[in-house]
């Protein structure tokens, strides 16, 4: 019987691309006792029980491919469904945790979305989320798109805004610095309290007249995010209960 079908916290692992994702997870990995070969190069022919593709999206299938029958596959993709590895056994792990350029993320304590075409292949995913520390929750084929759109919201567009704040602030002779503090007490806020409760400003306020004046200085100063701005106090505008 193979180690993986004994216990899947105890099977082995190859990571195959060797990009930021896939050099972070072979290295936690690693640590936390599990054995690990890579991150290997595509095209290379691991000789573990489980292979995880850290590659681009539009290259899993020919990765997929190119790996012989038997060990179980996953991807890192968090938008792409499962059925794109067939006809292996196969699994996903989709680390909701950025991964900057030469750092090692904090994979403990973040959420972590998995699935299996077996329930075989979801433990195995669940267990290698565990073995990093970080919360598992299932996210069906179906449903891959819509949570990964929720997690580019919640992260990359969240950098698009503030590197907005920051242009219009530097009109104003204020460094970005000064803004991180209220940001991250922003985003401690909503996490605490959720996106209602946790709205502050004008808008909240109803203080319509300071909306206007704001509007009218980022025509004056950086027209171009005029239609973000807009759209923004559309959106903010829906958080406010109904008095």
């Amino acid at each position: 019987m193979r180690e993986l079908d004994r216990n899947p916290l105890s099977s082995s692992c190859a990571i195959v691309g060797a990009g930021r994702l896939g050099t972070a997870l072979a290295a936690a990995l690693r640590v936390t006792g599990l054995a690990v070969e890579g991150p290997l190069g595509r095209g290379a022919t691991p000789h573990a029980d489980a292979v995880l593709l850290c590659v681009p999206d539009g290259e899993i299938a020919a990765a997929a491919t190119a790996l012989a029958r038997g060990p179980l596959v996953g991807h890192c993709s968090g938008a792409t469904r499962l059925d794109v590895l067939a006809p292996h056994e196969a699994f996903g792990l989709h680390p909701l945790m950025t991964v900057p350029a030469g750092g090692a993320p904090p994979f403990a304590g973040a959420g972590c979305a998995v699935a299996g075409t077996t329930p075989r292949a979801e433990a195995f995913a669940r267990g290698l989320a565990e073995r990093l520390g970080m919360r598992a929750t299932t996210v069906a084929d179906d449903d891959r798109a819509a949570y990964h759109a929720a997690a580019s919201i919640a992260s990359n567009f969240l950098v698009t805004l503030e590197g907005a704040a920051e242009r219009l602030a530097a009109t104003a002779g204020v460094e970005r610095a000064l803004l991180a503090p209220l940001v991250r007490a922003a985003v401690e806020n909503w996490a605490r309290l959720g996106a209602e409760d946790a709205l502050t400003g004008p808008i909240a306020r109803g203080d319509e007249a300071t909306v206007a004046r704001q509007r009218a200085a980022v025509a004056d100063r950086t027209p171009d995010l005029l239609p973000l701005f807009d759209a923004l106090v559309e959106a903010t505008r829906a958080l406010v209960p109904v008095a």
